[in-house]
């Protein structure tokens, strides 16, 4: 049996490469006479652009840029396609695991130094712009980016604007004649691991506001500036942010960029998938395993699971014609799973064996991971035989 191990990251816990080798781990200690190859996926959450540069063969470079409270740090972006493409990870200069918990701060946070290294790509002739959006600290509607890329925002006097949520509901205008041209001359392709619109109860402000540290106040006014934002928008360009499926990502990055750089917003498992050639790997498998922090309902919404099983099941035809068999392993899964979710997964298994508070659990991760995995594989080998 040649097995393949392709979960995403199990968020605050363990990154996918760690849970595919926790995971391979465990099989190798069962009795199962097996093989494994490990392919650790990502659909657009941080980490996501590390993966793809792994994948791929690629090269990470360095950059001075600022972090999301305007500080200089020490930044990366990965080169592949021969340098033609870069990988920009978004988390690594505009992310959450750059400030400590009581940084946090969605109103002041910006995203300008994921911009910083979009430019320090460009400087490198690259064509083409692989945007991974997942982990940010901001709520900025990518007006830090486009700040940093030579777009100008003002108010009503003419002026000039912070890229800054805060000042977002003083938006009046948009002018993007300073714009690198640059950016204009090469596909930029983000990949979202949400498909939220950028407003309204299912939108950046009021989804992802509270994870960026905002409370009501402040989630009424990042809402408030997004609008703005969107009807300046509007206003210049007829590109209407707010009907985008996917807008809503990264405090929505995804909806300013897709409205004034033309940027594609893309499923981020689905890019990655095809990026990585992992329909190649996945010919050669007899099982696959997949999973991260919980699989439910909303897994369908284009988790990385689902793209994972979707292709197992869509793409590949075992001899005879029999579908690759797939299993989801997740801290929590639903007690009765529901008919969509049986159609891609034909097993769901939760890794944790006892009741235990999240913090415990998230600090297990990897033994629990282990575990189900040798005895899964212990199970596997009494139906073999």
């Amino acid at each position: 049996m040649h097995i393949l191990i392709a979960p995403n990251a199990f968020k605050n816990s363990l990154g996918a490469a760690e849970a595919a080798a926790a995971i391979r781990e465990g099989l190798m200690e069962s009795r199962l006479r097996c093989t494994c190859e490990c392919f650790p996926v990502g659909d657009g959450g941080d980490g996501t652009g590390e993966l793809i540069i792994k994948h791929c063969g690629g090269v990470e470079v360095p950059a001075e840029v600022h972090d999301p409270l305007g500080r200089k740090i020490h930044s990366s972006f990965g080169l592949i396609d021969d340098g033609k493409t870069a990988v920009v990870e978004m988390a690594n200069a505009s992310g959450l695991r750059l400030l400590k918990p009581g940084e946090y701060d969605p109103l002041h946070a910006n995203s300008t130094g994921t911009g910083e290294l979009m430019k320090h790509a460009l400087d490198k002739g690259v064509n083409k712009i692989i945007l991974c959006i997942g982990g940010s600290a901001t709520v900025d509607g990518g007006t830090g980016i486009l700040h940093s890329l030579g777009i100008h925002f003002s108010d009503a006097q003419g002026k000039m604007l912070n890229p800054l949520p805060e000042k977002l509901n003083d938006l009046d205008r948009v002018d993007d004649s300073g714009l690198d041209k640059r950016i204009l001359n090469s596909r930029m392709v983000v990949l979202c691991d949400v498909q939220n619109v950028l407003l309204g109860k299912d939108g950046a402000a009021n989804t992802f506001g509270p994870q960026k540290g905002a409370g009501l106040a402040e989630i009424i006014k990042l809402e408030e500036g997004l609008t703005k934002l969107r009807d300046v928008v509007f206003q210049k360009t007829g590109s209407d942010m707010a009907l985008m499926k996917y807008g809503g990502a990264a405090g929505g990055m995804a909806a300013g960029l897709a409205a004034l750089l033309n940027a594609e917003l893309v499923s981020g498992i689905e890019e990655f998938l095809s990026l990585t050639h992992f329909e190649r790997a996945l010919s050669r498998a007899d099982l696959v395993i997949t999973g991260e922090g919980s699989i439910d309902i909303q897994t369908l919404q284009g988790k990385a699971p689902f793209g994972v099983a979707r292709m197992a099941k869509e793409k590949i035809r075992l001899p005879g014609g029999r579908e690759i068999s797939v299993i989801g392993l997740a801290g929590k899964v639903p007690l009765k799973t529901p008919p969509e979710l049986k159609h891609y997964f034909d097993v769901l298994l939760s890794i944790n064996h006892e009741p235990m508070e999240l913090p415990a659990a998230l600090a297990n991760t990897r033994h629990n991971l282990y575990r189900t995995a040798r005895a899964l594989g212990n199970l596997l080998s009494l139906v073999r035989h």
